[in-house]
């Protein structure tokens, strides 16, 4: 077993446990002959040769990352000029915009999906092909899982939207069409029409959404090569960063250069300081606190306080900014953003990446950015841009980001005094009943009102819906009020623009304090503190609690059941909890046994 084992130095490669055992022919002759039946050779795969896998996420239902179907042929081409022996093999499919109810919910299905895999074929590196929201957090924890060498190459943004001569940002015109709509400017064909503008060509969202903040994440923690998380999708260079990709995991394998050699606790602090930089989505605390978990790395929710609160934000890119992915790439992408982070002295530059170099030195060379674009430090969009990580009387901890919070919202809600707010809450009990009751002059929401929507986390919805980001009654929109304070237990799109409170942890329907709220009741927040509290007293606090039961929630699928059993809170990463205890497991545990 030792001489098959690639965690160890030296090491056969693994592959060779499958193909080329001399000590077992009758094994070594099935797991050979079946490869064969679609013109493969024996010489191929008993060359002693890396067998790598590329793990496809693309696919027709999956159409942010579907383009990997043809980027697939460029890696492939890679790895053989290396010396390496390509394997595509199709995951499980995870597609933001299609998938009911959530495509949270298939993020750690997508997990388990790629553990299966690399654990149970004879691959000895991978190329994890990144794009959609939840593919990159999905496919970087089951690298991590793993821990056998793993690269990851990102699909990249569309190219620019445009509606009547301005920029279309994937997402955030979303936003923007809805108030319209709800203020009677534009009708449904129009509303239609102004969001498919956004949408132009292959790639993924071009604002700085989940999408692109988790690929530029992946960068920055070292999974990509460098300069690879912001080229457009249809670009050449997005063809030739795979060829690369290619090449490069084959001297990973060679150099058994692991996820545990890259993915280390300064890594994440990088990335905070980058997403902070950046403006990244509200969903990557979640997502990078799963992969380090799934890493057995020490990064909690806390550390995006730590680490990413004090850091400026320098990237003018939508939903924080005014450009789009192509103008981000063009200005340096994230390595301009990096070099200047580190020459601040606020990176660790000795961490190791799957380029095989530190980070400080794949940036020596990098030039300048194009300051309209990639702000300098000295003279940041914004100051202290990070996250505010909260708690309360009626949760542990949840985030707010900053970077979003504007100038006429500052104004209204967090002026006087600087950075509490007060108000009278309406709480919805998800996303139908918001939907239904938003208009309803009954509900009394004012100017002063705080939008709360609960049974929307992992366990609530399920999965963790993108519905915290509620706007006003239209009432409220035509007298000019674009958006109120919400706040709630589920998600929101790293595309919007709203500074809510969110991934509230625990959540409603395990007994989370928002389960206790009621409408009217008054609630203060404050940034300076970083508390959230509701105005009541202590006892009929208890009082609600003592009185509150479990919802009845319907699974609709076996998968929805699994879940719900398995799954943790928002706060400490949505990851299957029992799934967490299976930490570097082919060193831990070994391979598993033969088939025959």
């Amino acid at each position: 077993m030792a001489e098959h084992d690639q965690t160890k130095r030296p090491f056969r490669l693994r592959s060779q446990r499958w193909f080329d055992d001399p000590t077992d022919p009758g094994m070594t002759s099935l797991y050979i002959e079946r490869m064969l039946n679609f013109g493969m050779t024996r010489a191929e795969l008993q060359s002693g040769r890396p067998i790598i896998g590329i793990a496809q996420t693309g696919s027709d239902i999956a159409p942010c990352n579907r383009h990997h179907i043809a980027l697939a042929d460029r890696v492939k081409a890679g790895i053989r000029d290396a010396g390496g022996v390509p394997l595509e093999f199709p995951v499980h499919p995870v597609q933001e915009t299609l998938k009911r109810p959530t495509a949270a919910l298939d993020r750690n299905l997508q997990y388990l999906s790629l553990v299966e895999i690399l654990h149970g074929y004879p691959m000895d590196g991978v190329v994890l092909t990144t794009g959609c929201d939840k593919t990159t957090p999905a496919q970087l924890m089951g690298a991590a899982t793993v821990n056998i060498p793993a690269i990851a190459l990102p699909g990249g943004p569309m190219l620019d939207g445009w509606w009547k001569g301005r920029l279309a940002g994937s997402g955030t015109i979303v936003w923007e069409a809805r108030k319209m709509l709800a203020a009677g400017e534009i009708d449904n064909d129009t509303f239609i029409e102004m969001v498919a503008a956004s949408a132009t060509s292959v790639g993924h969202c071009s604002t700085m959404g989940t999408a692109l903040s988790m690929n530029s994440l992946a960068e920055a923690v070292g999974m990509t090569m460098t300069g690879s998380a912001a080229i457009p999708g249809p670009y050449r260079q997005r063809a030739q960063m795979a060829y690369e990709t290619g090449r490069r995991i084959v001297a990973m394998v060679e150099a058994n250069l692991r996820p545990s050699d890259v993915m280390t606790q300064k890594a994440f602090e990088n990335a905070v300081a980058v997403a902070s930089a950046i403006g990244a989505s509200s969903n990557c605390p979640v997502h990078m606190v799963a992969i380090a978990r799934h890493m057995g790395v020490d990064h909690t929710v806390e550390d995006w306080q730590r680490v990413g609160r004090d850091i400026p934000l320098i990237v003018d890119c939508q939903p924080a900014g005014r450009f789009l992915g192509e103008a981000f790439y063009r200005a340096g992408g994230v390595p301009a953003v990096m070099k200047q982070l580190l020459d601040a002295g606020l990176l660790h530059g000795d961490v190791m990446t799957v380029t095989g170099r530190t980070l400080a030195e794949n940036l020596a060379n990098i030039p300048a950015p194009d300051p309209e674009v990639i702000r300098p430090l000295a003279k940041p969009m914004k100051e202290r841009a990070g996250f505010v990580v909260l708690s309360g009387n009626l949760f542990d901890n949840a985030v707010m980001k900053i970077s979003v919070i504007d100038t006429a919202f500052r104004e209204r809600f967090l002026s006087d005094p600087p950075d509490v707010f007060e108000g009278k809450v309406a709480v919805f009990e998800g996303p139908e009943d918001y939907h239904a009751r938003i208009e309803d002059p009954a509900l009394g929401i004012d100017d002063k009102t705080v939008l709360v929507i609960r049974n929307c986390g992992p366990v609530g919805y399920p999965g963790a819906a993108e519905v915290v980001n509620m706007q006003p009654p239209a009432a409220l929109i035509k007298q000019g009020v674009g958006a109120l304070p919400t706040m709630g237990d589920g998600r929101q799109s790293g595309t919007s623009g709203s500074p809510s409170i969110l991934n509230v942890s625990p959540e409603a329907a395990v007994g989370g304090g928002l389960a206790l709220l009621q409408d009217g009741d008054r609630i203060r927040i404050d940034l300076n503190t970083r508390k959230v509290d509701v105005l009541i007293p202590a006892e009929e606090l208890a009082t609600r609690r003592a009185a509150w039961t479990a919802p009845d929630l319907l699974n609709k699928t076996p998968w929805e059941e699994i879940y719900r059993n398995s799954v943790g809170s928002l706060g400490t990463g949505g990851c299957l909890e029992p799934a967490t205890l299976f930490l570097n497991i082919l060193e831990t545990r070994g391979e598993s046994r033969h088939n025959h």
